[in-house]
């Protein structure tokens, strides 16, 4: 206790506790939609188009990659939605296309354009996010909250219309609700999300946060709310967990938060078969 009170004394830890509960919030509530929707698979997509964009960024010296990266995303995000709900490239390879075409272009244009000394250290801290949570600005703490904020306030704003767009989005469709306006909705939220955790997991790694505390809740409980709250419980208890142990550890962050998720899961899974 006395090491770990000695590392909160230092901000960037407190940084990056603040971004990776957040994070980890943002990601749960969105997880619950885009499972619910067999959409899981969407995120990784978008992490690697993310990873694209940072490395452009990078190449382009850009002091801050939000600019390019954020946008860009956020198009990908609604390409591949449309392409999930009627485009002639079905979601699934839509999105097998675009993630491994921006991979690949992202590690050559590093390979190829970057003046950077440590071209292995760069990539591995972009795509496992290894030590980026551990070097976050106050500007980009700012910037992290107020973004986590909206995402949190639309999920509760529209609360009612995303259950329904999630849930059946022809029924919702007959009930007046405007579906197309709400999935836009989600692709944005979606692609912010998707941004944001890079700071905390890297970019291969972003599925394991959106994915795991949804699954893991649907095997205890039923009902969408119940769900929601437990995916936002499980996805905060260990994402903290996971930051303590690496502070203390010295273990990478995104690594050891997932593999946490993993047996948090296990143990949902298994509290779910006992209760039939």
């Amino acid at each position: 206790m006395k090491e770990l009170s000695l590392y909160f004394s230092y901000p960037f830890v407190r940084y990056a506790i603040i971004v990776g509960i957040l994070i980890a919030l943002c990601s749960s509530l969105l997880g619950v939609i885009l499972v619910l929707k067999r959409f899981s698979f969407i995120g990784d997509g978008l992490s690697h188009v993310a990873f694209g964009a940072v490395s452009v960024a990078t190449v382009f010296n850009l002091t801050d990659n939000m600019i390019l990266v954020l946008p860009v995303t956020i198009i990908a995000a609604i390409i591949l939605l449309k392409g999930g709900t009627g485009g002639k490239i079905k979601g699934d390879a839509s999105i097998a296309m675009m993630s491994v075409g921006a991979l690949a272009f992202g590690y050559l244009a590093m390979n190829v354009f970057s003046s950077g000394a440590n071209l292995a250290g760069d990539v591995c801290t972009t795509l496992f996010g290894s030590t980026s949570i551990l070097t976050l600005t106050k500007e980009k703490v700012m910037l992290c909250i107020v973004l986590s904020v909206i995402v949190i306030a639309i999920f509760i704003l529209f609360y009612n219309k995303i259950f329904a767009v999630t849930f059946d989005e022809n029924f919702a469709v007959a009930t007046g609700i405007n579906t197309r306006k709400y999935n836009l909705l989600i692709a944005i939220v979606i692609a912010v999300i998707v941004v944001l955790a890079m700071n905390l997991v890297g970019s291969l790694l972003i599925s394991a946060l959106v994915v795991f505390p949804a699954l893991a809740s649907m095997c205890v409980f039923k009902s969408f709310l119940s769900v929601t709250v437990s995916s936002a419980i499980f996805s905060v208890v260990c994402t903290s967990a996971g930051l303590f142990i690496s502070v203390l550890a010295g273990s990478p962050v995104g690594a050891t938060i997932v593999c946490i998720d993993i047996l948090v899961f296990f143990a949902f899974y298994i509290i779910g078969r006992v209760k039939g």
